[in-house]
């Protein structure tokens, strides 16, 4: 059986909530999330404007002696789609964006369905004396050139960690 942690990542602040796992691995090991949200540097909206590119992180800490431990991390979709997320605005505004496993951008970020939902983070490794940390990058880009009024974009994406 197959049950982890959700968090919802808010791409201006991570809002965490939590559901506690109810496996066989829960007995032996022990994980928690801590994310880092992406916060976009300014947004140029005129014609020819490059990509506004920005990071953020999750954060899986795992404690157990000598415990074989292994999680795969999903994203979800958040206000649009894999193939284009949305950041929204007052309602009626909204920006193109997407989220990615790797730093060329290249990788969407998605819950293992398929098509470009299709990529998913994996990870796994045997748990020495203390907790282990391990942090994984998000890589988010609003593409250039979309001529929408100034304002606060945001979007919530809910992240599942399962162990």
């Amino acid at each position: 059986m197959r049950n982890g942690l959700k968090w919802m990542m808010n791409l201006m602040t991570f809002i965490s909530a939590c559901a506690l796992p109810l496996s066989a691995h829960a007995l032996l090991a022990t994980c928690t999330v801590a994310v880092t949200g992406i916060a976009f540097p300014v947004y140029v909206a005129y014609p020819g404007a490059g990509n506004s590119d920005g990071t953020g992180d999750v954060a899986v800490t795992c404690s157990g002696l000598g415990v074989l431990v292994s999680y795969t991390m999903e994203l979800g979709t958040g206000s649009g789609t894999f193939a284009t997320r949305t950041l929204i605005y007052a309602v009626s505004n909204s920006l193109n964006y997407n989220l990615f496993t790797d730093t060329g951008r290249t990788i969407i970020w998605g819950d293992g369905s398929a098509g470009a939902g299709a990529n998913t983070m994996t990870d796994g490794y045997v748990l020495s004396l203390g907790p282990t940390t391990r942090h994984y990058t998000v890589y988010g880009r609003v593409p250039g050139a979309q001529n929408k009024p100034a304002g606060n974009y945001t979007d919530a994406v809910i992240v599942t960690i399962t162990y």
